[in-house]
């Protein structure tokens, strides 16, 4: 099946791992340009020579999307190597583990800004070339904690929440241009940052992170199993593509059923 994604110029943040990095093998595979952003320089160096291997083109940018000029410095290497981006997947995220009561202001204003605000900031930076080109893609890689939260992090929860009405009142301001704008609500994905929080948790009980991740799966979602990165980016493979052309301010679940509403 022809995506028509040959040529794009795709970017993706928090692109050096994980579901990130995924979606940026993906994409060189069907032909793509990618761009990566992210903050550690070897591991982001590192994902662009595995990308790259699909004999593609990658650009590798260090930066942080939580603040304002992390953004801009996005928007400028892709604009000066490409000439502004068909495609931009806003993946750069991180989850928490904190109470309402004893988190700090400057935790919740790191979160806003880095899953609301990084979003909102590149859109405003990469929709002008998206126009000049003629349409293009913005997803938004929120979680199904924004519509069932998680009791340990309220900061994600409602900052993931926040992003999906971002996708949503973008979709219907953009989609004028030809510009699509969807939101993934994730389940449980096997990335080094569920690791990291399932060590967290199980710190002080033994230290059995997977006994962990698998009971997690086993008691939240039917399939029994966290999904691997690689069946995520699929997903967001296809909604960039042209097969996906009436996808429209949208929220797609890929959770394996552990969503419990309709």
């Amino acid at each position: 099946m022809d995506l028509g994604l040959r040529d794009k110029v795709a970017v993706i943040t928090g692109g050096s791992v994980g579901i990130g990095l995924a979606i940026g093998k993906g994409l060189a595979a069907e032909g793509a340009q990618v761009v990566i952003g992210a903050r550690n320089a070897d591991r982001l160096e590192a994902a662009r020579a595995e990308i790259a291997e699909a004999g593609t083109r990658v650009l590798a940018v260090t930066c942080d999307v939580a603040t304002a000029a992390g953004c801009d410095a996005l928007v400028a290497a892709t604009t000066e190597a490409f000439g502004g981006a068909d495609i931009l997947i806003n993946n750069a995220g991180t989850g928490s583990n904190e109470t309402i009561m004893e988190a700090p202001d400057d935790k919740w204003q790191f979160y806003w800004d880095l899953h609301v605000m990084a979003a909102v900031r590149l859109a405003r930076g990469f929709v002008p070339s998206m126009r000049q080109r003629g349409g293009g893609v913005i997803l938004n890689n929120a979680s199904i904690c924004a519509a069932q939260p998680l009791w340990y992090e309220p900061i994600y929860n409602v900052t993931k929440s926040a992003l999906v009405m971002a996708s949503k009142t973008m979709s219907t301001e953009f989609i004028k241009d030809g510009i699509r704008v969807n939101a993934v609500n994730c389940g449980f994905v096997l990335t080094p940052d569920w690791i990291k929080t399932a060590k967290q948790l199980t710190a002080d009980s033994g230290g059995d992170w997977k006994g962990y991740i698998d009971n997690l799966a086993r008691e939240n979602a039917p399939i029994g199993r966290f999904a691997s990165p690689e069946e995520a980016a699929d997903f967001f493979v296809f909604l960039c593509s042209d097969r996906a052309s009436y996808s429209v301010g949208s929220t797609y679940f890929v959770d394996g059923g552990m969503l419990k509403t309709v």
